[in-house]
């Protein structure tokens, strides 16, 4: 017990003291790229001391100098730990805008890139679509996690559209991403960490090119199948 009260206060506090040092370098430097420098090193961190490592496969498959959507399971929080921490590429997270309106830490926000999703309402959603694929094409590569939320157990959950609709709009690829072993380190509903190996695969690209709203169905099928067959081999 006095282990697990150790690991937890130690990333607790990595966590205020890194989150404090990316507000601070955010209001004096605009752009995401020293924020998310600063937060994979964060995720590392954590991962060390959670006792958790990494490995990444199928990198050979991506230009890590383009722009893509980077769609993948999502199973733990863990997910957001090992994407951070080891996948070597710039990339944004989508965020919902209730975050955009916190005093300060919103402003940081805003100043590193992150994207934000306006859901209160079907024509704000759309604009902040809009918005985000602008960012996109101006290249700047996202990661989505097409269920939503978490998987409580381990099976994928049915994609929702937002997503897509922006690799449509962006005229961006789609590179579908397995997150495997995360579950078993840190389920939906537990404060217990576990110490284990994730292994995050990169699919090959899906151009969305071919695609329409009309055929966005198609798309998402195409991803999901990708990211389920792989976790039924792992299983």
């Amino acid at each position: 017990m006095f282990k697990v009260v150790m690991i937890e206060t130690a990333i607790v506090l990595s966590t205020l003291f890194f989150a404090i040092l990316m507000i601070i370098v955010s209001l004096f430097r605009k752009g995401g790229d020293i924020p998310h420098c600063i937060a994979r090193f964060w995720a590392r961190i954590v991962l060390l001391i959670s006792g958790v490592r990494v490995n990444v496969e199928g990198l050979e498959n991506v230009d890590l100098g383009q722009a893509y959507v980077y769609m993948a399971n999502h199973q733990s929080m863990y997910d957001i730990l090992a994407l951070l921490g080891y996948l070597p590429v710039q990339f944004r997270w989508l965020a919902k805008i209730e975050l955009f309106r916190i005093p300060v830490f919103g402003h940081a926000m805003s100043r590193a890139g992150y994207i934000e999703i306006d859901r209160s309402n079907r024509r704000a959603a759309f604009k902040s679509i809009d918005r985000a694929a602008k960012k996109i094409q101006k290249g700047a590569s996202v990661i989505i996690f097409p269920e939503g939320s978490r998987s409580k157990d381990g099976n994928i959950k049915p994609f929702k559209k937002g997503g897509f609709v922006l690799a449509l709009k962006s005229k961006r690829p789609i590179v579908p991403v397995t997150i495997l072993g995360s579950r078993s380190i840190l389920p939906k509903g537990s404060l217990k960490i576990q110490p284990g190996k994730i292994l995050v695969r990169v699919h090959p690209p899906i151009e969305t090119a071919g695609f329409t709203t009309k055929t966005i169905t198609e798309l998402m099928e195409a991803v999901r199948s990708v990211i389920a067959e792989d976790i039924e081999g792992y299983q």
